[in-house]
């Protein structure tokens, strides 16, 4: 039966579920975007040929990536409960949702940077090893501002996938707006609900991609 949008119900609850939603892509993308920007770096400096060629852990890391990156959302988030409970006590909340969500977002992420890093010319950083610039000096001064146009997109990229696993994380009562389009539209069968929540999302998707569009224009010219 479909019954509408009932305002004194339905907005308040809808408030609370964008605000749940941001805090959980806000936490998620800080922490799990940073572990991914640091992850991808990684996995490109020590590829062979790169400034800190080493092939065991490049393997490592390599394994690593291509065993979790695969794993489907719903699964990552049973099976990282006890990590889950371990950081924040519970496995269950929105608070708890952002570990899996972090970890999902660091491996996704980090193949994203390596691939952006990749098409840096090499001469570019050979010319900068003939001056004696230290790897370091390299990674920070060269290798991420050389590429941060494309970066920035692929971050922009991994905000919506986020906000797409959002919704699966209600299944632990993460909440957000998802979560809020299953419990009150679909399973109450009220289209108007779900409708207005997928308008909401696009809403939110637009934004970001605008910004992160204006952003990673402005990089690109500097």
């Amino acid at each position: 039966m479909n019954e509408g949008w009932e305002w004194d119900l339905h907005t308040p609850l809808a408030v609370t579920a964008v605000t749940e939603t941001l805090y959980m892509v806000s936490l998620t993308l800080l922490a799990g975007g940073g572990l991914g920007l640091g992850l991808g770096i990684a996995l490109y400096t020590t590829r062979a040929g790169a400034i800190l060629a080493n092939r065991p852990v490049f393997a490592v890391l390599n394994f690593a990536v291509n065993i979790v990156r695969p794993i489907p959302f719903i699964i990552l988030l049973v099976a990282a409960a006890p990590l889950t409970k371990l950081i924040v006590g519970t496995w269950l909340g929105t608070s708890a949702a952002v570990v899996p969500l972090a970890i999902a977002t660091a491996f996704g992420f980090s193949r994203i940077v390596e691939q952006n890093l990749v098409t840096i010319e090499p001469g570019i950083i050979e010319a900068a090893r003939a001056v004696g610039a230290s790897p370091l000096r390299i990674i920070f001064t060269l290798l991420v501002p050389e590429a941060l146009g494309p970066l920035i997109l692929g971050f922009t990229f991994v905000f919506v996938a986020v906000i797409d696993m959002t919704a699966v994380a209600g299944i632990v009562g993460g909440g957000g707006i998802g979560d809020f389009a299953l419990s009150y539209g679909h399973q109450r069968w009220n289209q108007s609900v779900v409708w207005i929540s997928v308008g909401i999302i696009i809403v939110l998707v637009q934004v970001v991609q605008l910004f992160g569009n204006r952003l990673a224009r402005k990089a690109l010219r500097r």
